[in-house]
């Protein structure tokens, strides 16, 4: 491994937001010299900034997103998984999708009263809303705020269907809400886990709970009614495609009901991340790694067209598929998948309903 790595982060450097096309730049007076004078100098701290959206429940567009509503407590990550398809979000807050993705985040003070306001708006109809369809509503700094679990108990209050997608243990903490919600039919739980080793987690999610804490999450959530899924996202050639039978026999003993996975997609500015990552920390896999992505997206590490870049296509993408079919049946055949149940928000919601 590189000496040159930035201990627990997943991007190695910073990147230009592509939105300011080189008319505004962000200097830091010392550390540019620095730079200039061929030393490093790098703080590696983590800035947390609270914002006020006007908006918080967002609507998923994407048609190969299995989604329809998302909402995102915090914007900014600091997971830090160097593939996160999130990163490029960054620049549309005026932040880079490199280290600036990991150590600002934004922190949306108003998140529950937005929520509230939206799902006892008059036309919302109490479809399902995901948290979180772009950072994860559980990353560090939720210990301190609470903002995901402020959103859960508005949920609860109102019985509303929800997904959760996490990679952090630190959702057990909110098991009492949890657990009210699952006797409901009001909670779906996506656990992502990408790996069963620890040294590859720590190269890919430097900053995520460990993969032993992500496996109780999923056996003490199975226990107590949850529905969980897994999410094998991404699967990255050469890096973790050998690991699906023995992950999803895995989860499968824990309770999960599901597996779901994609390919590894470096779109926008995620390729230079990635390239720069890969090379600086498995160096002797890194051409072979970038030339199977590739492979899997037309030959292109940057791919945005919608089917093929979420499971790619060729003959890799093809050994996945089946690889994961084959799993699947062999370990999750017969799974209950239940759909949540909207009748219990609209029937709060309009109490006339009970009269039909």
């Amino acid at each position: 491994m590189s000496k040159k790595t930035l201990n627990g982060r997943g991007a190695q450097k910073n990147i230009q937001n592509r939105f300011f096309e080189n008319k505004h730049e962000i200097l830091d007076e010392y550390l540019n010299f620095c730079e200039v004078e061929g030393e490093e100098a790098d703080r590696n701290k983590t800035n947390y900034i609270g914002v006020f959206p006007k908006t918080f429940v967002n609507k998923v567009n994407s048609p190969d997103v299995g989604m329809g509503f998302s909402a995102n407590p915090y914007q900014g990550c600091e997971h830090g998984c160097v593939y996160c398809y999130a990163r490029n979000s960054h620049e549309y807050w005026g932040y880079g999708a490199g280290l600036d993705f990991e150590r600002k985040i934004l922190f949306k003070k108003n998140a529950p009263q937005l929520l509230e306001e939206k799902i006892t708006s008059k036309n919302w109809e109490g479809d399902t809303i995901v948290f979180s369809g772009n950072t994860d509503c559980y990353q560090p700094l939720e210990r301190k705020l609470e903002i995901t679990r402020k959103c859960l108990e508005i949920m609860l209050k109102w019985k509303h269907p929800t997904g959760i997608i996490t990679k952090n243990s630190l959702i057990l903490r909110d098991l009492d809400i949890l657990k009210e919600m699952a006797k409901l039919n009001i909670i779906q739980v996506n656990i992502s886990i990408t790996s069963l080793s620890e040294d590859t987690r720590r190269l890919l999610e430097p900053r995520t709970a460990s993969i032993k804490q992500r496996l109780k999450a999923v056996k003490v959530l199975s226990e107590n009614g949850i529905l969980v899924r897994v999410m094998m996202a991404p699967i990255i050639p050469s890096l973790n495609s050998h690991e699906i039978l023995p992950l999803v026999k895995k989860v499968a003993e824990l309770g999960a009901v599901d597996v779901n996975y994609t390919i590894v997609r470096l779109n926008g500015q995620i390729a230079e991340i990635f390239k720069d990552w890969a090379y600086k920390t498995i160096p002797d896999k890194a051409e072979r790694i970038l030339n199977q992505i590739a492979e899997c997206h037309g030959g292109s590490l940057n791919d945005s067209d919608w089917g093929r870049r979420i499971k790619g296509e060729g003959t890799i993408s093809e050994q996945v598929k089946n690889t994961m079919a084959i799993a699947k049946n062999r370990y999750l055949k017969g799974k209950s998948k239940k759909k949540l149940d909207t009748s219990h928000f609209l029937e709060l919601k309009n109490p006339q309903l009970k009269l039909f």
